[in-house]
């Protein structure tokens, strides 16, 4: 069954394939309603069988579509999507539609060989930054991989995925389906290996892992199976990456290895404490790293096994260093314990609960400010004086106004670099159309032809004619052929099958007769002679038929004249 040319969720054209995965297909895409090139990554259908998974999909892609930075592929939209496959059963597919970027993945670099250590170095401070947001944020990958990865054309690191590997094995598939589904266990952590719960460290671990294969070109351990590579995971401590690669200096060889401890409260407790090693080793001086203390950890790093309580209880028994002078202690201490861990438990939950990402943003960084309805000029001063660049691309709208922006790209709110080009969008009105030809058309055919192309009949204006049939179109306003909006009001003229006679009394007959039949009356005069009156010089008109006023095209009119 092929996905290429599938529209999903009525907006999003399936292009060509460009990835493929355990999990998913990745395909070039078209989102049809802002005319925007998109990733659409299409999951295996298979895994929408599981409802737990479905739901658990759902949130996940909620969250990982709320995080917007640079270091970050945005999500744009997720869904599934009714398909028939080749035996003739619908199935759903899950879909996420991201951000679509130019590069390659980190694992087909790495497949080229080792990476200098400063070019090691640049990609793990990106991947780490990203990881910075995304767990101040709360959000932890889980799958952090060179397949998850994508180093773009200006050098920029991105990294993709995030919430999906926790969609999957928050639901209730199998273990076998899940390592399929996550890939090679070679950046298992300790913790995922065994089966534990996983947290910000877990991302960190795994870090540590691509560093290691970025500096080796091989992740540091391997085996015939997933299971042995797990296995080596928690119980084999791995070697230093400079006896695969001498180029490795020291210090990166204590980062990475303090990455890799097996104890998640041994290694690097967040990115930011991983980054500022990888800077120190950058720069040439190996990290020293204390053991953290029991009050480190209680309002420090987070603990796996112990709750903050526990840990306060500990310590309070664990204290040593009073001496006992009596068989029990008096009964104050008691309570002063008592109260002391009350009051420790009440604060961190108070920390915990009013902890939140931070939104400071980095000096280089910009968000994308709202610019929907704004006029070109004023956007073009606004995102000028935030140190961005306007790209100008016209286009109809039905709703905005001309020369006022639709959208732009990247979207109103995403975080960008300074200098970056943004897309804007700008209205041009509606789509433009040529009035037709409607001379000589009935009243109700010309309304038919305006509505086709999507005009609006408008007023009617009636005029004499005196060849042109009644509620006959004369003229239009806007004339034939003038290029107006869709929607816009065309006004009609029509003829009134009528025409105007003036009083002819006291003319010449020869006089009223030629006036009779020019163009703009085309009447039919008739002499009548009045025998009762005598003749005078010219036969003076001393009556006509038809009183003057509306009379009906192509009438008779009797002229009487004195003939005595």
């Amino acid at each position: 069954m092929s996905d290429e040319g599938r529209v999903l969720a009525g907006r999003y054209r399936v292009g060509s394939l460009i990835g493929r995965g355990g999990m998913a297909d990745v395909h070039v895409g078209t989102d049809t309603r802002l005319g925007r090139q998109v990733a659409i990554k299409l999951l295996k259908p298979q895994l929408a069988t599981d409802p737990a998974f479905r739901m658990r999909f759902r949130q996940e892609a909620q969250s990982a579509a709320r995080m917007a930075h640079p270091t970050i592929v945005r999500v744009f939209d997720a869904g599934e999507e009714t398909v028939v496959d080749a035996s003739g059963h619908e199935v759903q597919l899950p879909f996420i539609i991201m951000e679509f970027v130019e590069g390659r993945l980190l694992k087909d670099i790495i497949h080229d060989g080792p990476l200098e250590p400063a070019a090691a170095v640049r990609v793990i401070d990106g991947v780490l930054t990203a990881l910075e947001y995304s767990h101040r944020a709360g959000v932890v990958h889980r799958d952090i991989k060179p397949g998850n990865i994508m180093i773009t054309t200006t050098g920029q690191v991105k990294v993709m995925d995030f919430g999906i590997a926790r969609a999957v094995s928050d639901s209730s598939t199998t273990v076998a389906q899940t390592t399929a589904i996550l890939g090679t266990a070679s950046y298992f952590s300790p913790e995922q290996a065994k089966g534990e719960t996983v947290d910000a460290r877990t991302d960190l671990y795994s870090t540590g892992v691509v560093l290691f294969e970025m500096l080796t070109g091989r992740p540091p351990f391997r085996g015939d199976t997933p299971v042995a590579v797990a296995y080596q995971h928690v119980s084999e401590r791995p070697v230093k990456p400079s006896v695969i690669n001498p180029k490795v200096s020291p210090a990166l060889d204590a980062v990475v290895l303090h990455a890799l401890a097996k104890n998640r409260d041994d290694r690097y407790q967040t990115a930011v404490e991983f980054r500022a090693d990888v800077d120190t080793a950058a720069a040439g001086r190996v990290p020293v790293h204390e053991k953290p203390t029991e009050s480190q950890l209680l309002f420090g790093a987070p603990t796996a096994s112990l709750s903050s309580s526990e840990l306060a209880l500990r310590q309070l028994t664990e204290d040593e260093t009073m001496a006992r002078t009596q068989r029990r202690p008096p009964a104050i201490w008691i309570w002063s314990g008592i109260i002391g861990v009350v009051v420790i438990v009440i604060a961190v939950m108070y920390w915990a609960f009013n902890l939140q990402p931070a939104d400071d943003l980095p000096s280089n960084a910009r968000e994308v400010p709202v610019l929907t309805g704004v006029a070109y000029e004023a956007a073009v001063e606004q995102l000028t004086a935030m140190g961005l660049t306007a790209q100008r691309i016209d286009e109809t709208s039905d709703t905005v106004p001309a020369d006022q922006v639709i959208d732009t790209v990247p979207a109103a709110g995403d975080i960008v670099d300074a200098g970056t080009v943004i897309t804007v969008h700008v209205s041009t009105g509606r789509e433009a159309v040529a009035v037709p030809a409607l001379t000589n058309m009935t009243l109700a055919d010309a309304k038919a032809a305006l509505e086709a192309v999507g005009l609006v009949p408008g007023q009617e204006t009636r005029e004499y004619s005196p060849t042109v049939a009644a509620d006959t179109v004369l003229s239009t306003s806007p004339e034939a052929g003038a290029s107006v909006e869709m929607g816009s009001t065309v006004e009609f003229v029509l003829s009134n099958g009528m025409v105007l006679l003036p009083d002819l009394t006291g003319q010449t007959l020869a006089a009223a007769s030629d006036y009779l039949t020019a163009d703009n009356l085309q009447l039919t005069p008739v002499p009548v002679p009045d025998a009762g009156c005598p003749t005078a010089p010219g036969s003076p008109i001393t009556h006509q038929s038809l009183a003057p006023g509306d009379v009906p095209q192509h009438s008779e009119v009797q002229l009487t004249y004195c003939a005595g």
